[in-house]
């Protein structure tokens, strides 16, 4: 189940309905979806996208997107520090940003136009939409892996809109994980000095 972090405030959010409420204003989706009683995540891509068919095709007719595919990244894909570093830094897409994560951990900084930067942790069963013109920033987890199932309205994807002076740098990612016992951890370490 994913964890919203507040670093500026010192405070986390892990209940899914509060979570969907924080995000709510801002226009960030947030659902959970089944897993393993529909398929194996590491499964090839036809099939993982068959057994989420119905799913995919609601949020295909109600976002106006043409096409689906999964993502895989794994310590052994090849440019993944190339490709971590590509999304690192503050950035807007001009399509929404929609994933469900079937596999491992990441983490999604969004810079609202109006209060503090937050952090959404999604890890297996999350479904996230990120709006388009949203300022944010991802980073993998530290198993440094993801699979997920991504939607796009354009056929040929989507690609970063940098934000000159984003405020990437002033945030360092820190993930919580499956052990995470809320009360029991800061968030302070996310707020660089």
């Amino acid at each position: 189940m994913a964890a919203v972090l507040i670093p500026d405030e010192q405070r986390s959010l892990t209940n899914p309905d509060e979570i969907r409420a924080f995000l709510a204003p801002h226009k960030i989706k947030y659902e959970r979806w089944p897993l393993d009683e529909r398929v194996n995540p590491d499964t090839d891509q036809d099939a993982i996208l068959a057994a989420y068919a119905p799913e995919i095709d609601a949020l295909k007719a109600a976002g106006g997107y043409v096409t689906a595919d999964v993502i895989n990244v794994t310590p052994q894909t090849p440019g993944l520090d190339a490709m971590i570093q590509k999304f690192a830094s503050e950035h807007t897409h001009s399509e929404d940003e929609v994933r469900f994560i079937l596999k491992g951990r990441g983490l999604f900084h969004i810079h609202p136009p109006v209060g503090p930067v937050f952090a959404i942790e999604v890890e297996a069963g999350d479904l996230i939409n990120v709006p388009a013109h949203t300022r944010h920033w991802f980073h993998l987890c530290s198993d440094r892996t993801i699979r997920a199932i991504r939607l796009f309205q354009d056929k040929s994807g989507w690609t970063p809109n940098y934000v000159e002076g984003g405020k990437h740098a002033n945030y360092t990612p820190v993930c919580l994980g499956p052990s995470h016992v809320p009360g029991a951890a800061t968030v302070e370490p996310l707020l660089k000095a």
